[in-house]
């Protein structure tokens, strides 16, 4: 053996950054691998559960300020299940076909706020007629503002506007669908703090640390953490109530911490079947359907940005303009039927339930579907349903705390396809963003110091059309962030790569990528019929 100095040191591997990914990888069941049907049940119920908080919050907000008792809060939150149910089960069969929920939208509450305080219902004495002229007046306002999503959705003109999203742009957008909502998050937990933080920890232990502290064959703690952390912290509030910890306490703090304080329960008839007009004939205010019609668009323009995280916690490929119109359209269906049952809301997109999504590595189509079912047979025996409905809101917000954050973090993701080390990206991204939290933030501080908005001239609805989009985080950031984008230096192909463009240029249009057919076509063959583009 000749002689010689020792072998060269190996070499050292070369850092590689992460590889960008059209598809989310470690999804469990993806969109069109439904899990076995006992888990599928068991995680339907689930979303049920989750979206359960909104469909709660709104009326409990809403109906009191209309002259509503308890009777009319929960047969209006049994109209909302209802007919969110129906929608849940239309959007994922003709609309997106993504497994999003479609909930209530906390967008439409300021201009409902604004018909009750309306001149013309303020001389009602007597209560609940005054709930019910009130109700007729926010059903009208919804009819009108459902055609804009109708018309934007089904006519193309939405598609051919989504077509000029890209990446960079798309960040502000759904990064505040989710973060935007904090408002919702700690300080409703703060309502009742000894119940809403035992529910953040168990969350956070039973979702990332028991999985892989206690090895099982399939995951369990993760996948069921919101049933089995619900279960425990509402056990627990109700040994708080049964013990008398409240006995003494003010007024505010035993409506949000006791577990027989919702009044729904004693409010809610054993069976009740919604129908469309059940408060009456729907009236109409000029003024008001502007007013609402704005809030409609800027509900859209959120319900956007949710229905690409869904589309990315289903590990689906970026979801075609097309298709998003589609999904907006039957979104506009989705509001027409909730002014004609009478919801006193508009629908969305559930933020919550998408983060679930995230949460549980389950992005099924079937899975949505099973809860849609859920939702449609609670609403229609009450008492059943309002037992769960009476889960004590903190719980509710500390999930709002996860969920919220894994939307947030979705948005933030597609930053992957975008040049970070470009000055522009780093503008346009920021500049998005900060004005996103700030601009709200200034309209809503004024609100609620002046008690009316910014903008107070002597028409209402005026002052909702200018007020409500600009309180809305995610429209202000995307209303931002695609102007600049599609302005500053557009036509450069340095800055086209940079923004990230090139990456969702073959999912510009439904046919250019093959996995568009497995996603998002129509069943029973109906793309024959009506064909994506």
């Amino acid at each position: 053996m000749a002689g010689g100095g020792a072998a060269p040191p190996p070499k050292q591997e070369e850092m590689q950054p992460h590889p960008v990914k059209d598809q989310l990888p470690s999804v469990s069941y993806c969109i069109t691998s439904p899990p076995p049907w006992p888990e599928a049940i068991i995680l339907g119920f689930q979303h049920y559960i989750v979206m359960l908080g909104t469909s709660v919050i709104i009326p409990s907000a809403l109906v009191p300020q209309m002259g509503g008792g308890n009777e009319e809060k929960a047969r209006v939150i049994q109209t909302l299940l209802f007919v969110a149910g129906i929608n849940t089960l239309c959007q994922s069969f003709f609309g997106t076909r993504l497994p999003a929920v479609m909930g209530g939208s906390y967008t439409v509450v300021a201009p409902t706020i604004s018909i009750i305080m309306a001149g013309r219902y303020s001389n009602e004495t007597d209560p609940h007629e005054k709930f019910v002229r009130t109700m007729r007046g926010t059903q009208g306002a919804l009819i009108i503002a459902s055609t804009i999503q109708i018309i934007l959705g089904f006519s193309g003109l939405w598609r051919n506007v989504v077509r000029f999203l890209s990446p960079l742009s798309a960040v502000p957008l759904i990064s505040l669908a989710g973060f935007g909502l904090y408002e919702l998050g700690f300080p409703g937990v703060a309502k009742c703090v000894e119940i809403g933080l035992p529910e953040i920890i168990l969350m956070l232990i039973f979702s990332q640390y028991l999985p892989h502290a206690i090895h099982v064959a399939k995951p369990v703690f993760d996948r069921f953490s919101v049933i089995f952390t619900i279960a425990i912290v509402w056990l627990y509030a109700y040994i708080l109530t049964a013990s008398g910890a409240y006995k003494n306490a003010r007024t505010r703090t035993q409506v949000h911490c006791r577990v027989d304080r919702s009044g729904l329960i004693s409010g809610a008839p054993w069976i009740n079947v919604p129908y469309p007009f059940q408060w009456g004939a729907p009236t109409f205010d000029a003024g008001e359907c502007f007013a609402m019609m704005m809030a409609s668009f800027v509900a859209l323009v959120e319900s956007t940005g949710t229905f690409i995280a869904v589309s990315r916690y289903a590990s689906a490929t970026m979801i075609p303009p097309s298709v998003l119109g589609r999904g907006i359209g039957w979104q506009g269906i989705g509001t027409l039927l909730g002014a004609f049952f009478g919801t006193a809301n508009g629908t969305a997109v559930s933020v919550e339930n998408a983060g679930l999504l995230a949460l549980t590595h389950v992005g099924s189509r079937r899975v949505v579907q099973i809860s849609a079912g859920f939702m449609i047979f609670f609403s229609i025996l009450g008492k059943f349903g309002a037992i769960f409905a009476s889960i004590p809101l903190p719980i509710f917000a500390a999930l709002y705390c996860i969920f919220f954050a894994y939307i947030g973090a979705c948005g933030l993701s597609f930053l992957q396809f975008c040049n970070l080390n470009s000055f522009r990206t780093k503008f346009i991204m920021g500049f998005s963003l900060f004005m996103g939290l700030s601009v709200p933030q200034y309209f809503n501080e004024y609100t609620s110091v002046a008690g009316y908005g910014p903008v107070h001239t002597g028409a209402r609805w005026f002052n909702d059309m200018i007020n409500v989009p600009f309180s809305s985080k995610p429209f202000v950031a995307v209303l931002v962030a695609f102007f600049l984008d599609n302005t500053i230096q557009r036509r450069d192909t340095t800055v086209q790569r940079d923004r990230g463009y090139h990456w969702w240029n073959k999912f510009r249009s439904f046919k250019t990528d093959s996995r568009s057919e497995e996603f998002y076509s129509l069943p029973f063959n109906l793309n024959k019929f009506f064909p994506s583009v």
